[in-house]
């Protein structure tokens, strides 16, 4: 193998660098780099920005409709769409895509299993991607999948003359070649101090009564059985929400000094606020959208929206959809095509009219032309 590498390009048609990619992974599995539960758990569970961000996106997405054509000719029935409108007995088409957007937004993968039945595709489910791994083959790249509940492995291995039996969807990783990059990791420092804001406030409520200060003991130094009791005491009598207000009683020779921060210390307020903007910046939906503080003008909040469509929904859905149908390709057809439907976006409405009004008044355009510009196909020949 390193001779042939070394040596010159492959006799065969394929990747110079898959031999490379081969001999440093040596045929074995491969565990996803990082805590997909520790993600889970202090971003989409604990953080409500990441919940949100997930949220907003993934149903977004989902509710997106796609269309579905064959060379250029837009189908209202095909063997895809009913899979798709019904991937499994559980779910319906936006509930199972909703699965896979959130899978791939909060693990960087998302993994999609079709039950073959006769070689045919039956029903589509969304796999945990925490449970599965890559297992690649002697190429170097995936030749199998193995999911793991428990005890239990199951492995999905390439049959011949059957599709794939898993779709692995990724986000864009520099440096992995099997896994993808969650954008929460993008955004891991501005989630932890999001979170770690957060939990000083909530103890600064909690602890609301507690003096904020030192107490100063005079010459006499106090014995260990004094000193333990003083900070009993402070704790039972004068710590908690349930002591507020109540005033610090001190023995002789103790005195109370109160310590205080500087406007510029406790700035961590407008630290959690650029937190939160870091994290809709890694997930690409405006902060104006997650409530956060800003312009919040109804000019602006649609100007937030559209953006939001064109530069995060639509080019996830695309990816989507594109990487559905090549992998379906083989039993549906070739030349298929999965699109969304921009026109059932509310949001980009207003471009649609400038559009047809454009296009509307170009007398050099024939009525054929004029349908492919705002793209519709040519009428069928007999409504011609």
């Amino acid at each position: 193998m390193l001779t042939r590498l070394f040596q010159g390009p492959p006799e065969a048609k394929a990747s110079r660098a898959e031999g490379a990619v081969a001999v440093y992974v040596a045929g074995r599995a491969l565990w996803t780099p990082r805590d997909y539960a520790a993600l889970a758990r202090e971003g989409f569970q604990k953080n409500a920005i990441v919940h949100r961000a997930v949220r907003l996106l993934a149903e977004a997405a989902a509710a997106l409709p796609l269309t579905l054509l064959e060379k250029g000719r837009v189908l209202d029935e095909h063997p895809l769409l009913s899979l798709l409108t019904r991937p499994n007995a559980r779910e319906g088409c936006q509930r199972f895509l909703e699965s896979v957007y959130g899978h791939l937004l909060v693990s960087g993968n998302a993994y999609v299993e079709a039950v073959n039945v006769d070689g045919t595709p039956r029903e589509l489910h969304a796999l945990r991607p925490d449970r599965m791994r890559v297992v690649p083959g002697a190429d170097g790249w995936p030749t199998a999948y193995d999911y793991t509940v428990g005890t239990q492995t199951i492995r999905f291995a390439q049959r011949e003359g059957e599709i794939a039996p898993i779709l692995h969807l990724t986000q864009f990783h520099p440096t992995d070649d099997h896994y993808g990059l969650a954008p929460m990791e993008a955004a891991a420092t501005a989630l932890d101090i999001h979170n770690a804001a957060g939990a000083w406030n909530k103890a600064l409520l909690d602890n609301a009564a507690r003096p904020s200060g030192a107490l100063v003991v005079g010459q006499a130094s106090l014995s260990d059985a004094q000193f333990d009791r003083l900070k009993n005491e402070l704790e039972a009598n004068y710590q908690g929400a349930g002591n507020a207000g109540r005033p610090l009683l001190l023995e002789g020779g103790l005195d109370w000094k109160p310590l205080s921060l500087s406007p510029k210390d406790m700035d961590f307020v407008e630290a959690k606020a650029g937190a939160a903007r870091e994290i809709s910046l890694a997930f690409g939906v405006p902060p104006l959208l997650l409530g956060l503080p800003g312009d919040n003008t109804h000019a602006n909040y649609a100007e937030a929206n559209r953006a939001f469509y064109r530069q995060t929904v639509i080019p996830l859905v695309k990816r989507t959809a594109e990487a559905l149908v090549h992998w379906l390709s083989p039993v549906f057809g070739e030349d298929l095509r999965l699109e969304p439907d921009l026109d059932a976006i509310e949001a980009l409405a207003s471009e649609r009219e400038s559009l047809w009004r454009r296009v509307s008044a170009a007398p050099f355009l024939t009525d054929a032309e004029k349908r492919e510009a705002i793209g519709y196909g040519a009428l069928p020949s007999a409504s011609r």
